[in-house]
Formats: structure tokens, sequence, C-alpha cells
């Protein structure tokens, strides 16, 4: 394809080149982007009032408008960024107000508000510093231009709250009245800005309200599933039920002349869109209309043929060795006791409560998109390329989300369909919206996959030796198989590296190897919400279990002697230990089970407290969850995040499985493919255990030790182990 350049207004970027960086970016990669802070004209975009610096807008009333580029879909990035940057700034928090910015303006000025790609628990962590030194440019910018009004040295101006004191003559000013000055003024060099000390955070650091609730309540936000544009038209689509399978034909003339239909389109090889005046009629006229499918060799797969393919993994020699200390091979033969187990867990579905949608306009020289994505960047580059139009001349406007989980991120099928069919209809806006069947039967799935595991212990019940081989799918496979040449997909053993930082095991095991053996399948495979640390956490801490009762150890006791080089992993886990009253009396019936991990550069443990009853009938009485994510930006909202991740990691352990028949998925609906229900949800208490000396994730890592806490209870109540999900196929008793 040849390369467009953008037009002298905006930058020299290639839409391949843009295309291939956003999309890294989604996929968990950080770009290294300086923000030129200033950068482009002092006068707000869409806003009323000045700018000063790109971050911050000040309106004559006081107000402070806070740009945020990262996408809000319920896990509170969005009041999380503007305390940081209110912090800086040193504003009033009550006259503080956001808004996003679109990834057009973005590129037009050199995308001075870096990466807008919102993933892998990264929204805060990987933009904190530049957002907080945007906040300090302003402030500083402020107070320079109340300094020269009032010709006194900057450095006997002081703020607090948006008021501007000077303390030698009483004078007093406020932001709004200086910030048309302030937008006049050369930025600060951001290099050189010494930030807060987080003890002295007023702000930031604090369980503050969040901004994005009142229309949530009231019910006055518009989704992009919602959206509505004069003259709009609406699309229903349906793709080939088998995963390659091709569209063969389809018979318009059997639905010719319904009312209000506008025609059908073949969006690509494989799907098809009826287009009409309401979503329902194009719907129900794409249940009429006939098609005839090329299903291809892969309608004869099954989840037998697939769980039989992940199976011979398990014992190949094409396994790739991804950490080999010592020789835990021998160690485990010649120990005194050993323990094997083999694990399972199943492609699982994102199930947002929006499905997938979009809207598109496209006209001769302009594209314009409305759409829920965790990465508009991503968005606009898919617009560009789909449509054949410059990227200087696309837009994309992003609403909040009904749910992401990782679904909205680097794979823009969606944005691409609503592209192909808006071209049947020039200068018409036409939104398409998926079906609940079409969205679960095409989701990009959690990757399946098995795990074997041994260990050996001494005579004295000491791990001396463990081995742990995963057969799996490879996501980075499906993406770009160049990534991950000769199987080698360190990826797919997230949480059980030896390096500090994302995802490090919290153990020191003498004789450790740990191996992956790629086994790919037809079904389209991507990042769900913690991605391979849910399932790596449920076969490392699970099998520790089993190890810790063949030792005749108590569980907490049995991980703390293997983590004393791990004083992170351990500190987290003592706190939930305590605050989960491990060791104490509990009711008749009811048993506790432990867990730790780390995942998107956080430690976390929890604590479950579990009954089974008589006829197998599991119920979660209680969870406590410890995160340690460095720097607490607001209390609340992590709580609440943890408690989020408790009721979606709950519906994984319970409920969660896609199974393939004929080569398709057969759960296509919430009937099938059942959700925790509000009486099933446990009492959750969150212990935050700041250290304040790294910047971790929040709404990922703490999914990852519900599961394994629970089923480690489990395990304590039956003395049976639970080695394959979701619980719902697991006779107990």
């Amino acid at each position: 394809m040849k390369d467009t350049k953008t037009s002298a207004a905006g930058p020299s970027l290639s839409r391949r080149s843009f295309i291939v960086g956003t999309t890294a970016a989604a996929g968990g990669l950080a770009l290294g982007v300086r923000v030129p802070f200033g950068s482009g004209s002092a006068q707000a975009q869409g806003s009323t009032g000045a700018e000063v610096g790109a971050w911050v807008v000040v309106k004559p009333d006081d107000t402070c408008v806070i740009r945020i580029a990262r996408s809000e879909m319920g896990q509170g990035t969005l009041t999380g960024l503007a305390q940081l940057v209110a912090e800086e700034l040193e504003c009033d928090w009550s006259k503080v107000s956001t808004e996003s910015i679109t990834p057009g303006q973005n590129l037009a000025r050199k995308r001075v508000w870096g990466e807008m790609s919102t993933g892998g628990s990264r929204g805060i962590r990987t933009s904190q510093d530049y957002v907080r030194r945007g906040g300090a440019a302003a402030r500083i910018m402020l107070l320079q231009a109340a300094a020269e009004e009032w010709k006194v040295p900057v450095a006997e101006v002081g703020v607090a709250g948006g008021v501007i004191t000077h303390a030698g003559s009483g004078r007093k000013t406020t932001y709004g009245k200086v910030a048309e000055a302030a937008s006049r003024l050369t930025p600060p060099d951001p290099k050189s800005i010494a930030l807060k000390d987080p003890k002295d955070w007023k702000i930031a650091g604090k369980p503050m309200k969040r901004l994005d609730t009142a229309d949530k309540l009231d019910g006055s936000k518009v989704y992009a599933i919602d959206l509505k544009l004069p003259g709009m038209l609406h699309a229903a689509i349906k793709a080939s039920p088998v995963f390659g399978g091709k569209l063969t034909s389809y018979d318009e003339a059997k639905i010719a002349g319904r009312p209000g239909v506008r025609g059908v389109v073949k969006v690509n090889d494989s799907t098809v869109a009826v287009v009409a005046d309401t979503w329902w009629r194009a719907k129900s006229a794409l249940e009429a209309l006939p098609i005839v499918w090329n299903e291809g060799p892969d309608a004869a797969q099954s989840s037998a043929t697939i769980a039989g393919h992940l199976e011979a993994g398990l014992a190949a020699k094409d396994a790739y060795a991804f950490r080999k200390d010592g020789d835990a091979i021998g160690a485990i033969q010649g120990a005194a006791k050993k323990i094997e187990a083999v694990y399972s867990t199943p492609f699982l579905a994102h199930a947002t409560m929006e499905p997938m949608n979009c809207t598109v306009k496209l006209s001769a020289d302009r594209a314009e998109c409305w759409v829920p994505t965790q990465n508009s960047e991503a968005s606009l580059a898919a617009l560009s390329e789909q449509s054949g139009i410059p990227l200087a001349k696309c837009e994309v406007y992003r609403h909040d989300l009904g749910g992401g989980f990782g679904r909205r991120g680097g794979n823009q099928d969606y944005v691409r369909q609503a592209v192909n069919i808006a071209k049947h209809f020039p200068d018409v806006p036409v939104k398409m919206v998926w079906s609940r069947e079409e969205d679960m039967g095409h989701d990009f799935y959690r990757p399946i996959s098995q795990c074997k595991l041994a260990a050996g212990l001494d005579d004295k019940g000491a791990l001396v030796g463990l081995h742990v081989r995963i057969s799996g799918q490879s996501i980075n496979a499906f993406v770009n198989p160049a990534m991950v040449a000769n199987g080698e997909d360190a990826r797919q053993l997230q949480g059980y590296t030896d390096k500090p930082g994302d995802a490090q095991l919290g153990y020191t095991v003498p004789n450790l190897l740990i191996e992956y053996a790629m086994r790919n399948t037809h079904v389209p495979v991507g990042p769900w919400r913690g991605v391979n640390t849910n399932q790596n956490a449920v076969y490392m801490e699970c099998f520790l279990e089993e190890v810790a009762r063949a030792a005749g150890a108590d569980s907490l006791a049995f991980r703390r002697a293997l983590m004393s080089k791990h004083p992170k992993h351990l500190a987290v886990l003592d706190a939930a230990a305590a605050k989960g009253d491990w060791g104490k009396p509990l009711p008749a019936g009811v048993h506790r089970g432990i867990a730790q991990f780390m995942g998107y550069g956080s430690y976390s443990a929890a604590v479950a407290e579990v009954s089974v009853s008589g006829e197998g009938k599991v119920k979660v009485h209680r969870m406590v969850l410890a995160l340690d994510c460095g720097h607490a930006v607001n209390p609340d909202q992590i709580a609440a995040q943890v408690e989020g991740s408790v009721a979606y990691g709950l519906s994984a352990a319970f409920y969660g499985e896609c199974t393939v028949q004929n080569g398709r998925m057969a759960e296509l609906n919430f009937d099938r493919y059942q959700l925790l229900r509000l009486a099933e949800m446990p009492k959750v208490e969150t212990v935050i255990v700041p250290t304040h000396d790294f910047w971790g994730g929040v709404g990922e890592p703490t999914i990852s030790v519900v599961t394994p806490a629970v089923l480690n209870a489990v395990l304590a109540a039956t003395g049976k182990p639970v080695r394959s999900l979701p619980l719902k196929n697991v006779k107990l008793v």
C-alpha cells in the first residue's frame, strides 16, 4: 500500500508507520514519547478558556479543564489522571472538569499528549510522570503571569487551591484572571521541573469522588451504542460461524421490499451486513437473508480435538525452556516424595455489556468515526487504512466504553467492518452494532491452555525441584507469528520471570524448569483482563497448595519459606493473611485458601473463606485481597477495582467457558455463558500496602489471585484438588 503523508500543518508520518506504532502500543509495549508541553495553539481546542500548556485549560470562572488521553471504561483512570495533574497544578479540586482529546488533535500536534492506548493496567502508571509535569508546567506559567502583572519576583508568589498570593503586599488573584496571559508564555522545560514528593500530596493519594459518575446515574450519558446523528442508517452484521470460513453467496432478492432496508453489503470475504433505517429492521432482515457459507476444514474442530492437541504438547520435545535454574528433572527424580498434576483452563469471552459497535461517516476527503475504543490512535489508523483517506483528514471521537477488558484494544475489526459498510453510503453516518450472539461468537478469546507440573520434596518436606510445562495457544503468534520464532513466547509465561519489574515469580526454588509448548488453534485469541497471569497463577498457586499438603505444611508457612528473597511479595502475602485472619478459628464447614502472584507491575495476594455444601455447591463467604501498586492515587478507586476483579474472577472460576462445536463457539448468549449473580458475591475487603517506590497497575493484578485462593479453600474443604475450570463442571462430592 502506498504511504500517505499528512498535510503541511501536521507531522510527516506515514499511515503505515502510524499503524505499526499504535498497534504495538496496544499490545502492551509502551512507546517512549517525549511530550513537548505547550506545543501548538495557545487556545484550547474544544474548550472556552485559555490553554496553559497542553494538559490544562483554565476558564475565566477558575474552572480547570484537564485533558485526558486515555480511555475510560469504568476503571477510574479519568479521575486518577485528573488527580495527578491537579495535584501539581495546585488548583481547586471542586472546580476541576475533564475533556477527552482526539487522536487527530494529538497527531496534528506531534503527539503532544503521548500514547492513547489504555490496557495492561498502564493507563496511569506509564503516563503519570508526564501528566504530572504537565500540571506543574501550567502552575509555573500561571504563577509567572501573576508575578509579571504585579512586577515582583516569581519566587515571592505562592498558590493554594487556585488562588495566587503575594505575601509581601497581600495581593491575591485567581487562575482564571491570569490564564490568558499565562497562555502566551513559553512553557518551562519539563525535565527541569521538580515534582512533589508523594508524601506531600493533597489531592492525589486521596479518596476523591469520581468525576464520571453523575451522567451514568441520571441516564444522560451517551455511549457509542446510543449515538444518534442526523440521517443515520443502521447496520447489522454476520460473519462465518466457523473461524476461518468464507462467505459463498447470499440471496438479496429474498429480503427485497422489506420496510426500511437500504441494501445488503459484502463486508469482506467472511462477513455480510444489512443496512436499514433502524437496527432492528436491519437485524430482522439479516436473519431472513439466505446465506451460504464455506465453513472449511476447521468445521471439524471441537473442544475435544483441541484438548488432544494441547495434551500432546505436555510431552512434546519442542518446548521452549523459559527458565532453567539448576537440574529440576534430576532433583525431582531423586526426591523423597514426588507430586504431579495436570491443570487446564478454557477459552473465555470478554462479554462486555456493550457489544462491539462503531459509527462511520465517509465523504470524498473526510472520514469520521464514533467508537468505544481502548486505543483511539489504533482506531484512527484503522479508519485511515481501510478508507484510504489520509490520516490528517480522519478523526475518531472516543466514547466511554461499556466494558473493554482488552477486547477493544489492538484488534480494530469492528472499525474496519464499519468503514467497509459506510463506503456504500457516502456522506451518511452508518452505525454498525453487533448482536450479542455475534459478539460472543466472534471474540478474540483468552487463550486455552493446559499445564503439567511436577515437584519433589526432600525427607524434611522442603521443596527441592519444580517443573512447569504449559501447552497452549499464543496471542503473539496470532497477532504476528514473526514475533515468536521457534515457539519462543515469554508472554504466555507471564508471572514466572525471574526479573524484577512487571511479573516476577515470588518464589525461589533451588531447581526450577519452566517450559512452554506452543499449540495454536483456529480460534482467534487476544488479551483478556489479566491475560496469562490469570491462568498461570492458578497453575502455580493451586499446585503449590497440593505440594504444601503433601509436605504436611501450613499453606502460608510453606509459601513463606520460599519467599525470603522476595520481600514485596511476602509483605503482601502477610498483609492478606493478617487481615484474612489466617490461622484463626472459622465457623463449622467454612475453610480458608490463600494465594499470591505478581502481574502488571503490582504485587497481590488473597485469602478466601469458602464452604462446600453436601450437594457440592460452593459458596464464597469472604475475600480479603492485598495489593502493593507502589503509589496509590485514589484508594477508593483501588478498592472498587479490587471488588470488580473479584466479580470478574469468580464469574470465570464458577462459570466461564467457551466450548467449540463443529468449528464454532457454542456459548452465544448469557443463557449459556453465565455471569456471577449479585447474591453470589462475597464480602470483599481490600488492604492497600503502598511502598511509594514504584508505579504498578491496579485493574488486572488482583484477578489472578481470586480463583486460586477460592480453589485452595475448596481443596481444604473437600480434600480434592480442582484441576480444571470452570467449577460448574466439577463434581466435588
